[in-house]
């Protein structure tokens, strides 16, 4: 019986794609950071 292959590989995004949400994930944990630092979200939530 033949293993199908999951289309990880062959689907995988551009290397831009895959950038963007590099920097998209960044923005968003300095975000978190800057609300956790102004006291907005309580310390402890933020790993």
């Amino acid at each position: 019986m033949a293993q199908q292959n999951s289309g990880d590989e062959t689907a995988s995004p551009p290397p831009s794609r895959r950038l963007d949400e590099d920097w998209l994930a960044v923005v968003v944990g300095l975000a978190l950071v800057a609300l956790a630092l102004l006291g907005v979200i309580p310390t402890g939530l933020v790993p």
